[in-house]
């Protein structure tokens, strides 16, 4: 009985997860929210962008960093480059603008 108790109190003081993970050559960014979101505009480093039409209410969207380019076509090349920041922007169902960053300005 302690046990249990113990993890329910362990899992009631744990930090919240991101919803935005670089890791491995990828980013994650995972909707935590109780509504979809539409529009998903995901921005690497300020020029690299990717999207998807809708991420539904606790689903998760994962995409390599070479699948990212700028509006000229460029790729996201992680042999010469490293993640810094990275914009999520969407709509929800409601109609209200979702918007989320991870990481640091370095301009």
């Amino acid at each position: 009985m302690l046990m249990a108790v113990a993890a329910l109190g362990a899992a009631a003081c744990s930090t919240p997860r991101d919803p935005i993970i670089v890791e491995e050559g990828a980013v994650t960014v995972e909707n935590l929210t109780d509504e979809e979101w539409r529009d998903v505009k995901i921005v690497v480093n300020y020029h690299f962008a990717g999207s998807v039409s809708r991420l539904e209410a606790g689903g998760r969207v994962n995409a390599p960093l070479s699948r990212f380019q700028t509006a000229f076509g460029q790729t996201f090349d992680r042999g010469r480059q490293s993640v810094f920041r990275v914009d999520v922007t969407a709509t929800d169902t409601s109609g209200k603008a979702v918007t989320l960053r991870w990481g640091t300005d370095q301009r």
